[in-house]
């Protein structure tokens, strides 16, 4: 009985409860968009941290100072290729090491150029990145040796220096020194930086030093340990025998940083969650806007029905009987505007994924919640303007013009 009377109530004024509403319905499109969008992002995120390989492990040179100021990690010459080897064969837990060297060149064919990354690798970084070829292949231990003048190139160089055509056996110069193209790899990607991992160039890493870079010094080395559970004791293993061969003493500070792929991954994603905080405690203020709306409206619906409360009460209606009529119109205002809000916040989200290419990822859990909390709202800023009509004076109440 008194849900159909407060069903009665609202349609009385239909373009009110609208509008009222209006304000969940803002609120909850704006919560469910923003998690969506969050998630999403740390999805991506989370497959980004994969595309780098399995069971990673990444050292890092550490850092030096220039006239008494640090230039940060990573830019000290503190590692070296006979570290990596000393890695790959001393600790049985990794299965593949490389050092890495990269240079930005302009790189030359027929009369297209292109400005690109060049990645000094070994035979092994393949494997540690769990990076397919599309065709041709990997450059193995003898070229590395040799230092031969051999190069795996991305898609993105493909595509701009040979216009899709099969480059495998085609020479690129690069500073003037000839690369034979011997494998192509399969298309990876954007990175967790943003940028296209498709736009490379590997080469071994004894090229590298010998011929593009002009360095004698690794900036980082890629490790792979043999299984997952294994990584903190890997991780351990390497700081010690790096420790070991840079002489470090024991009040001495690492000259390097050992970071593990769940360390990298939660880094990135603690950004994303971050952001996604933020984002959705901006969106539930407009939650909060469109209660105190849905309280406004009903002391103004109390105020015009003060004589209809009466007549209620004179014929036997109880306090709470009020009382529960009002919460529960407050409470369909809200829920009416949350369901709303739900299907404009789902439409929004897809709608951005189609057209604007972001990555969203809808969360049912998220949809509850929002739902939930904006019945919540409704209960809680309904409170007041029904506990005002419950406690009204039935004799004021019916002389009230």
């Amino acid at each position: 009985m008194i849900l159909v009377i407060a069903l009665r109530a609202l349609r009385r004024n239909v373009m009110r409860s609208v509008l009222t509403a209006f304000g969940i319905v803002i609120g909850v499109a704006a919560v469910i968009t923003t998690v969506s969008i969050g998630h999403g992002a740390r999805a991506e995120v989370e497959e980004q941290v994969t595309r780098l390989g399995r069971n990673v492990v990444l050292v890092f040179p550490g850092s030096r100072s220039l006239g008494g100021v640090s230039v940060g990690g990573g830019a000290a010459n503190t590692l070296t290729v006979e570290d990596a080897r000393a890695i790959r064969e001393e600790i049985p837990e990794i299965i593949a090491a490389s050092p890495e060297v990269r240079s930005q060149r302009q790189v030359a064919y027929g009369n297209r150029n292109w400005f690109t990354r060049i990645y000094g690798q070994s035979a092994d970084y393949l494997q540690i990145r769990q990076w397919p070829l599309e065709s041709g292949r990997m450059y193995d231990d003898e070229d590395v040796a040799r230092a031969r003048k051999v190069a795996v190139v991305g898609q993105t160089i493909v595509d701009e220096l040979f216009e899709g055509a099969d480059p495998i056996g085609e020479i690129i110069r690069v500073r003037g020194m000839p690369l034979e193209i011997i494998g192509i790899l399969e298309t990876k990607g954007m990175s967790l930086m943003g940028s296209v991992q498709d736009d490379i160039i590997l080469v071994p890493y004894t090229t590298a030093f010998r011929y593009i870079s002009g360095r004698t010094h690794a900036m980082v080395i890629n490790c792979q340990v043999y299984r997952s559970d294994l990584m903190p004791v890997a991780q351990q293993k390497i700081t010690d025998l790096l420790r070991e061969r840079h002489r470090l003493g024991p009040d001495q500070a690492d000259d390097f940083t050992v970071q593990t792929q769940e360390e990298v991954a939660r880094t990135a994603t603690e950004t994303s969650r971050i952001m996604t905080f933020l984002l959705g405690s901006i969106a539930g203020i407009s939650l909060l806007v469109g209660g105190i709306g849905i309280m406004n409206i009903m002391l103004v619906s109390v105020t015009e029905r003060t004589r209809e409360i009466g007549i209620r009460i004179a014929i036997g209606a109880r306090n709470r009987d009020i009382l529960r009529q009002f919460l529960l119109e407050a409470t369909m205002l809200s829920c009416l505007g949350g369901v709303m809000g739900i299907v404009l916040g789902m439409g929004f989200s897809n709608v951005l994924a189609y057209y604007a290419d972001w990555p969203v990822y809808l969360s049912y859990h998220a949809v509850g919640y929002a739902f939930l909390f904006s019945a919540a709202v409704g209960i809680f800023f309904g409170f007041y303007p029904a506990r005002k009509a419950a406690r009204l004076d039935p004799i004021e109440a019916l002389r009230y013009e």
